[in-house]
């Protein structure tokens, strides 16, 4: 009788081995098998880590092998598995891979099917076109669109981790326990002591160090040291965590009447302001999107402010940023100062101060919330409702969405919601951010997810002309790197664009991303359907790239940048000032968030800079979905290309004083995960 070799490969991670039944049967062209217990006598079947074979010996030739059927059945109690993948050896000596990567849940059954990567054109059979039909049927009813606010891109419908389908949560869920990790935060920073005192104030700048953790050579204790000063203040929109909103200023704003006179000192060229600007050496960030916001007010006790500020910047002769004008308010009156760095020093340094504030509020909401973890989310959803596990584009994402539904129903469930913990330390807190996100939504494009078209439409694309943006540079070097890898991709499994335009679950998921994501507003440029390959490498690599580089370049980098306080205050206690001439230096301490606040927000950006346990980064693909050798070649092509972009980033910091290392691809998380 035909004899197969069955081998299955159980998860690593925590929980991943059960003692429940495990019975297996063989689908093929000719026939299927007999349900088989996979048993070995005395000894612990299915351990974590383990690799497991048996022996299966069917009644009749089977012929091809088409399916396998997995069924888990109780032993004691309902005990989850995850299963890696199985390989099967046919009796003619054959090797078959079945990849899963999958959590088999209570009593269930999956089918699985050999790991080659098929379009649904390529599927002429009836049992294997019913198989993915059934597999997209089930995970549609799984994997459901929610809109948690009115006008967010919709999320997933589950109120708490605990809801989502398990092959999508954390493997453990303490370890993104959002109140854990701040609580477990402070505590590793020494700041508990300092809780209590929720609504007193710091005597002066020195006194924060009192909750500052030095750490030798880091960028935070440069911070610490130089924040006040204008080079650093210029450096950080194009270096800092927030490095997408400075753009070169073609026209001045005719709500910011700023003159020549005003700014002369500090135009190294002798030219006019408007002469300035035609040359291309005036530049500009411009607050707007907070004009209007309602104020945090959850905490009776304590008032908060915001403000919408332009900021006017200036490169100068050494070809460096820095703030020649500052307004505080959008619309210009006589208690609208326009701030100047002629100014009193501590007229100026508040100026910059509110500046600061409010570029924290704008990329903690808009930057990483929206423009990375909500729009990965939306990647995510669509992925597993409209792509079969067999679908190489599916094969290709699956990497690239891990945890990221999960994250983000977790900050849903303690970060953001009502009363959760950003309400603790953040002006904005309170109902700001939704307020945010739903006014931001009309310029989330998707050519503003195309990270060269981004950079060029801010006019910061030229190298020459503006040499210090570590951002840009690394930036583009990643995507091109990823943007090779998919076109490679999409040339082994679409030999034409008529291809890529007839594979309708394809057009399904970019449906999925425009309708539900985008919320059907042709004015986003989302594409509705993609009919060339060209376009389709373009669409993989923004997917890739906001889940991997961009979170990167703006999350990772904000114990750095936000740990010293003043630097980027979360919140202000008084409103931005109305003349010159007043402000001490005791008035500005007293504007900065209380001790209690400080606290929040430092345990906050400790704990959301800090890598995942058994981090995966950019180009490690440790589940083999795919098989194929083609596959594996362009996906060895890409590691390469990533070391190569690792050794020149660390070759150029070796001369940099703040040395730039986000975008460093061994730095980069596959998918937005924290």
């Amino acid at each position: 009788m035909p004899s197969y070799t069955v081998t299955v490969a159980t998860g690593s991670q925590w929980f991943a081995g059960t003692d429940d039944y495990i019975y297996l049967s063989l689908v093929g062209s000719a026939g299927c098998s007999e349900k088989h217990l996979l048993d070995k006598p005395f000894y612990n079947d299915f351990e974590r880590g383990a690799v497991d074979s048996y022996n299966v010996i069917v009644d009749d030739e089977l012929g091809d092998i088409q399916l396998i059927r997995i069924e888990k059945r109780k032993y004691w109690f309902h005990d989850d598995w995850y299963l890696k993948y199985i390989t099967l050896k046919t009796p003619c000596g054959d090797y078959i891979e079945f990849p899963c990567y999958r959590w088999i849940s209570s009593e269930s059954e999956i089918v699985l099917r050999d790991g080659r990567a098929k379009l649904a054109c390529d599927d002429q059979i009836h049992i294997l076109k019913q198989h993915r039909r059934k597999e997209l049927e089930t995970r549609q009813k799984q994997y459901r669109w929610m809109e948690w606010n009115p006008g967010f891109p919709l999320s997933i419908d589950a109120k708490c981790h605990k809801d989502l389908p398990r092959d999508i949560q954390f493997d453990s869920e303490k370890g993104v326990d959002f109140v854990l990790n701040y609580s477990k935060a402070m505590e590793n920073l020494f700041i508990n002591g300092f809780m209590h005192m929720f609504q007193s104030s710091w005597s002066d700048f020195a006194d924060f160090e009192k909750i500052f953790l030095r750490i030798s050579n880091t960028i935070s204790e440069q911070v610490m040291n130089h924040w006040q000063e204008d080079l650093m203040f210029g450096y950080q929109f194009l270096n800092g965590c927030n490095p997408v909103l400075i753009q070169r200023c073609m026209k001045l704003p005719e709500n910011l009447p700023v003159t020549t006179e005003m700014v002369e000192c500090s135009l190294e060229r002798q030219l006019t302001l408007e002469q300035e600007v035609e040359l291309g050496n005036i530049f500009i960030v411009d607050f707007k999107l907070l004009d209007g916001i309602d104020v945090n007010k959850t905490d009776p006790c304590t008032l908060q402010f915001l403000a919408a500020p332009i900021c006017l910047l200036y490169k100068n002769l050494a070809n460096k940023i820095v703030p020649i004008a500052i307004q505080l308010k959008q619309v210009p009156g006589d208690e609208n100062p326009i701030f100047l760095p002629s100014d009193a020093k501590y007229d100026w340094l508040l100026a910059k101060i509110w500046v600061r504030s409010s570029d924290f509020h704008i990329h903690q909401t808009i930057t990483h919330l929206l423009r990375t973890h909500l729009v990965s989310e939306v990647f995510g959803i669509a992925l597993y409702r409209q792509l079969p596990a067999v679908h190489p584009i599916f094969k290709l994402l699956v990497a690239h969405v891990r945890f990221t539904v999960a994250i983000n129903t977790k900050a849903r469930e303690q970060l953001i919601c009502k009363y959760g913990l950003f309400d603790k330390a953040n002006a904005t807190g309170g109902g700001g951010h939704v307020q945010m996100v739903q006014k931001s939504m009309q310029d989330l494009t998707y050519s503003s997810l195309c990270f060269p078209e981004a950079i060029k439409a801010r006019g910061m694309d030229n190298t020459e002309d503006i040499p210090y943006y570590f951002y840009r540079d690394d930036g583009l070097l990643v995507w091109e790197a990823i943007r090779a890898f998919t076109a490679e991709v999409v040339d082994i499994y679409y030999e034409s664009d008529r291809v890529v335009e007839g594979d309708q679950e394809l057009q399904d998921f970019v449906k999925d991303i425009y309708v539900y994501g985008m919320r059907g507003k042709k004015a986003s440029g989302f594409p509705e359907s993609i009919k060339t390959k060209e376009k389709l490498s373009e669409y993989l690599t923004v997917v890739i790239f906001t889940a991997s580089a961009q979170h990167a370049a703006v999350n990772f980098g904000q114990y750095d940048w936000y740990s010293w306080i003043p630097n980027a205050p979360p919140t202000m206690r008084a409103p931005p000032p109305t003349v010159k001439g007043v402000v001490t230096i005791e008035q500005i301490v007293g504007m900065l968030p209380d001790r209690g606040r400080s606290c929040w927000h430092l345990g906050a950006v400790w704990a959301l800079s800090q890598f995942q346990d058994n981090e995966l980064f950019l180009g490690m693909y440790p589940e083999e979905h795919f098989i194929e050798t083609p596959v594996k070649e362009a996906m060895a092509r890409f590691r390469k290309k990533l070391d190569t972009i690792v050794s020149v980033i660390a070759e150029r910091n070796k001369k940099q004083q703040l040395p730039y290392y986000y975008l460093s691809p061994d730095r980069i998380p596959n998918s937005v995960a924290i």
